[in-house]
């Protein structure tokens, strides 16, 4: 007798050995036992999972002269011709090459004959999928309203090519990958059954390239049996698979997280010397840089990784190294790659170019964790007196408030608003009741020159400034906005440093109809509290400090409508551009205008 292949020596015969498909297998015996079997059934999955191995079970079980309610009894004729493969009233069809409207046209002129010898005539199309739209329409009526003695059985690993108008006509059984357990348990019986010692670990590396196909896994057991004679090790797997130890892609990992790339670039060489498949190889790279990200992130990575003990532990060792975000971004950029490498016709050239991506962005910090520890150096820094800060010369504070602006957090040394030329006078004194104006510097400069006292500037000795109560103190609705929002600053300051430093920019304050709107001059200033987050964060600030309900708006000059003053610094700036003398120096220099700056300020 000639040598008979694993995957057809230990095919299951009975509903019992199917490996990894209980859910399925349960529904097959129920219809049996209560005779509720549908008259077409679909069978769909990856490749070598069992569809074809049920339909053949099912068809002996419905055929079986001795079945036991719903197990075949494997002995009787019948179930002996369909498990030689000679039985008549079973016409097994490749759908691949009998796929044409005359094939089916043969086959259902078949089908109206009753059966020669058994109950039933079983039709068992496998790759259905390939059948031409033209076969499938004329399956349509015998699906629909079939013969009594005839059961039709699909199975297909691309369920989405089937037409809609046959699977409605049919009962569908989706059929999953099988579980590395269960692969494991299956493979070490045949090793016992073929008197062939397997390590763990080497029984470990089959189910996983195995990859949930019973079929696939045999198929390696095949060539492992015949390489390695009665005692096989995870050596003689590395050897005769050409896989990549994970000794090699732990070292490999360690340097791309490290920024080590010398040391990325000699171990695919090695690789590749051996005569590794690099589109292989950068994929088992990803798995390992999976296991990474998974054993930082879980604290039971073991129900997500198919390995073993030991390697977990090696796995939880490199991850706790590094952070998230590091672990992350390597994977982003190898990930990103795969498909390129494996497109690629130079793979070793395309896998050296992803590693010195993946070394320079091996240190990158995020921007989140930067503001993070901005935020924990600001917040260590002594704080200065508020007697002892001085205002910034161009923070754009009017005169009349910064005898006020004593009282609140010092910020001015950080944030401007509405910057004016300040002249090195001793400032005026305006008296409580008299309005503010809070917008263009160039009213502010005219006030300050005519509310000037006469006399001698350097003998006029200012008033001590008058000791008020801390801002948050006073309610909101008493006080003019513009005169809040120093303290509104300080409150951020006091929680958000960057934040505040930001809102100091801002070029007008305004209150609008339950909403607190912030104008920047540039949008560049304002880009980094438009976020969600941040905005978010800031409209729970100005909700406790002005303690009501506020939505904040974070807009800038030419963002839309409003607000045409603000766009007029930036429509002169254009003009400025343009202007012949500009335009003159530019091209005798062989320059370009990087930016334009007018007035006071200084960025």
């Amino acid at each position: 007798m000639s040598y008979l292949v694993l995957a057809r020596k230990y095919r299951p015969q009975k509903f019992q050995d199917v490996v990894g498909q209980q859910a399925v297998v349960r529904i097959l015996r129920n219809a049996l036992r209560r005779k509720r079997v549908a008259h077409a059934m679909l069978f769909s999955g990856v490749r070598g999972v069992g569809k074809t191995t049920l339909a053949r079970i099912m068809a002996k079980a419905l055929n079986c002269h001795h079945q036991d309610e719903d197990v075949p009894c494997d002995h009787c004729s019948s179930c002996a011709e369909i498990k030689a493969g000679n039985a008549i009233d079973l016409h097994e069809i490749d759908g691949a090459s009998n796929r044409g409207i005359n094939e089916i046209r043969e086959l259902q002129e078949n089908l109206r004959f009753l059966p020669t010898s058994e109950r039933y005539k079983i039709v068992v199309i496998d790759e259905v999928h390939m059948l031409t739209v033209e076969a499938f329409n004329a399956l349509l009526k015998t699906l629909e309203e079939p013969p009594p003695h005839v059961f039709f059985m699909f199975a297909t690993t691309e369920l989405h090519k089937v037409p809609v108008t046959i699977l409605s006509r049919c009962q569908r059984y989706e059929l999953r990958r099988v579980a590395l357990n269960d692969l494991l348990d299956f493979f070490a019986r045949i090793a016992v059954s073929e008197g062939v010692k397997i390590t763990d670990g080497a029984m470990g590396i089959i189910a996983r390239e195995a990859d949930g196909s019973v079929r696939d896994g045999l198929s390696l057991l095949e060539q492992i049996f015949s390489f390695g004679g009665e005692s096989i090790s995870e050596d003689d797997l590395t050897q005769v698979l050409g896989l990549v130890d994970g000794r090699v892609f732990n070292r490999l990992a360690a340097s791309l997280l490290a920024g080590d790339t010398g040391q990325a670039l000699t171990l695919l060489a090695e690789c590749y010397g051996h005569g590794m498949n690099m589109k292989r190889f950068s994929f088992g790279l990803l798995q390992y840089l999976r296991g990474l990200m998974i054993c930082k992130t879980c604290r039971n990575p073991t129900e997500l990784l198919d390995v073993s003990d030991d390697e977990i532990t090696v796995l939880q060792a490199l991850a706790g190294k590094y952070s998230i975000e590091t672990i992350t971004n390597i994977f982003n950029i190898v990930f990103g790659g795969v498909d390129e490498v494996g497109r690629s016709s130079y793979p070793r050239m395309a896998l050296e170019m992803l590693f010195v991506k993946a070394g320079q962005a091996g240190g990158v910090v995020p921007l989140a964790g930067l503001l993070g520890r901005l935020d924990s150096m600001l917040a260590a820094e002594p704080r200065p007196a508020a007697a002892e800060i001085i205002p910034a010369e161009n923070s754009g504070v009017p005169p009349q408030l910064k005898a006020e602006s004593e009282a609140v957090p010092p910020v001015a040394e950080v944030v401007k608003i509405n910057p004016a030329p300040l002249e090195p006078v001793q400032e005026p004194v305006i008296a409580a009741g008299e309005d503010i104006d809070f917008g263009g510097a160039g009213n502010r400069a005219e006030q300050d020159s005519e509310s000037a006292p006469p006399g001698p500037e350097k003998e006029a000795a200012p008033p001590p400034p008058q000791q008020l109560e801390p801002v948050r103190e006073i309610s909101p609705p008493s006080m003019p906005l513009e005169r809040n929002w120093l303290g509104f600053i300080g409150h951020v300051k006091e929680r958000k440093r960057w934040m505040a430093s930001a809102l100091q920019l801002a070029e007008k304050v305004d209150e609008r109809a339950g909403e607190l709107v912030i104008k920047f001059d540039d949008p560049a200033e304002c880009l980094i509290l438009q976020d969600v987050d941040n905005l978010k964060l800031l409209t729970e600030f100005a909700q406790d400090f002005f303690q009501k309900e506020l939505m904040v708006k974070v807009t800038a000059a030419g963002s839309n409508g409003e607000d045409d003053e603000l766009d007029k610094p930036m429509e002169e700036r254009r003009a400025l551009t343009r202007d012949p003398v500009v335009e003159m120096v530019v091209d005798t220099l062989g320059g370009e205008v990087s930016g334009v700056r007018t007035g006071p300020r200084s960025r």
